[in-house]
């Protein structure tokens, strides 16, 4: 008898994986200890937050940039929180050798992983949880949902589910 618990499914049932579309990814850092940013509600000039990275946080942004370098991957929109970062990716279709795994499978966790290898070895100790979820994007409205959640995310910390002081 197996008592361990149920995993979650981690991929959305009868989607395919191998046709380019558009993820919203959020990273958490381990035991969510708020170690990337300090948010600042009303602390801009028109009453607004601020998210004032640290020096970790800068890092993390270096290699999130950096990860429009990937073929086939562009971050269409993040936010580093104090205690995780939202990615909204868009993958497109990269033609490879023939045999090779279609992009989408392979794409997005190879830049997930390729984003917390990189900070982590710049650091020089793993800040990241060890995996990370995702969302498929499902058209135009979902979109634009999820690009006004990350753009409001700052401005909602004290009411977030990862919000720790």
């Amino acid at each position: 008898m197996n008592d361990l618990p149920e995993r979650k499914r981690l991929r959305l049932e009868q989607y395919d994986y191998s046709t380019p579309g558009a993820y919203f990814i959020t990273i958490c850092t381990y035991e969510k200890r708020c170690i990337l940013s300090d948010i600042r509600v009303g602390a801009d000039a028109l009453g607004g937050p601020d998210v004032a990275l640290t020096d970790t946080g800068r890092i993390v942004e270096k290699y999130v940039l950096s990860t429009d370098n990937i073929p086939g991957i562009h971050v269409d929109k993040y936010v580093i929180m104090p205690n995780h970062i939202h990615l909204l990716l868009t993958v497109e279709a990269v033609d490879g050798p023939p045999g090779a795994s279609a992009p989408t499978m392979a794409a997005v966790p190879s830049a997930i992983s390729a984003l917390k290898r990189l900070v982590n070895r710049e650091l020089g100790t793993n800040i990241w949880q060890r995996s990370y979820h995702d969302h498929v994007i499902r058209g135009e409205p979902d979109y634009r949902e999820v690009w006004n959640y990350i753009d409001s995310n700052p401005l909602r910390w004290r009411e977030d589910c990862f919000y720790a002081e």
